[in-house]
């Protein structure tokens, strides 16, 4: 069954829901999905045929440009529904702005903003009830784009598919979260795709994030490339340290991605009259910070997790406990966060959207 909404969308319905399969209290990040999915394709150089259909397999022939050239992008993004039953995005242009720019970068065709937003709003009230109401439940959303033409030749692909999935979800990190300071492997260099959600990006750093997990650690602190002296990003966060009362993070570049939940903290930051900097920082300070006992707090920051405090950095072998803050700057930031995006709190920057 085909019919169109009030916008250009058209809408295959489902039979019947899987929701009921679905056991909502113990869902592992990113493994289940909704009802519905959103795809529209490129060819012919136009964006074309924008359709929320029944969440399903794909059908691409083996000679796809993106199995061959990594012609892939991706966003992340959460929808939240407070206690009247009303959903709610999170700065949503944000991140259509920022898949559009990662797009350009891998010479990717920008999407148009009315499929995006109408292909998202239709998609999030056909599947409203898999959004929970409740202070940690969430409706993660997944948009992405694949190069899809046909051919093995080393050029930009002619056609491309935009998709978007949806994905219950509760908290990302569970319990500590320890970290080592990267002295060899390297997220991204100069002029490279760092500042781009690049599928690739993500692809090369599981090796080194194995290594550290034998260890006995979750994530790494990626540093530059060129002399592994400054921090950049941690895991697949932008991170923030807290030295005595100042608040510190590394300024975006082509290698760091301009965090949308980075930005938030940061305006949380200077609202709450924490000094911040935003600056170069040497892991060589943050050793000797944590060694005089000046280094108070580091934690990530970003979409899936959006506060993950850390509990521990190793950097040449050697571990550096954080200590235990009760008002913690991280603390601060996520109840602040999370109050905005569940509609509990006043929203002064405006950064909240109705899904309507």
């Amino acid at each position: 069954m085909s019919l169109k909404n009030q916008t250009s969308v058209t809408i295959k319905k489902i039979e019947s829901s899987r929701i009921n399969e679905v056991d909502f209290d113990t869902l592992s990040f990113g493994h289940v999905f909704t009802d519905y999915m959103f795809e529209c394709d490129y060819k012919d150089e136009k964006w074309s045929n924008p359709t929320v259909k029944p969440y399903g397999p794909l059908t691409m022939y083996p000679g796809a440009k993106v199995f061959h050239y990594g012609q892939a992008v991706f966003e992340g993004m959460k929808a939240y529904k407070d206690d009247q039953g009303k959903i709610w995005l999170f700065r949503p242009e944000d991140n259509f702005n920022r898949i559009n720019k990662s797009s350009k970068r891998l010479a990717i065709p920008e999407f148009p903003r009315d499929f995006f937003f109408d292909g998202l709003e239709t998609m999030l009230n056909l599947d409203s009830d898999w959004i929970k109401q409740g202070f940690g439940n969430s409706l993660y959303i997944r948009p992405f784009v694949i190069a899809t033409e046909e051919g093995v030749a080393a050029a930009p692909s002619k056609e491309y598919k935009f998709m978007i999935l949806l994905s219950p979800a509760q908290a990302y990190y569970k319990g500590e979260v320890k970290v080592v300071i990267a002295e060899h492997y390297s997220r991204s260099a100069d002029g490279g795709v760092g500042a781009a959600k690049a599928a690739g990006n993500y692809g090369a750093q599981f090796y080194p994030t194995n290594l550290a997990n034998k260890k006995g650690y979750q994530q790494i602190i990626w540093t530059d490339a060129n002399e592994h002296k400054y921090v950049e990003e941690a895991g697949t966060m932008n991170v923030f340290f807290r030295i005595n009362d100042t608040l510190l993070t590394a300024p975006v570049s082509d290698r760091i991605l301009d965090g949308i939940t980075r930005k938030s903290v940061i305006a949380l930051a200077e609202k709450n009259g924490i000094k911040t900097e935003v600056r170069k920082i040497k892991v060589s300070e943050l050793v000797e910070a944590s060694e005089n006992g000046s280094l108070k707090e580091i934690f990530g920051a970003g979409t899936a997790a959006v506060i993950s405090p850390v509990s521990a950095f190793s950097y040449k072998d050697k571990e550096h406990n954080l200590p235990q803050i009760k008002k913690s700057f991280a603390s601060q930031f996520k109840k602040e966060l999370m109050e905005i995006q569940y509609n509990i709190t006043e929203d002064t920057f405006r950064w909240r959207y109705e899904v309507k």
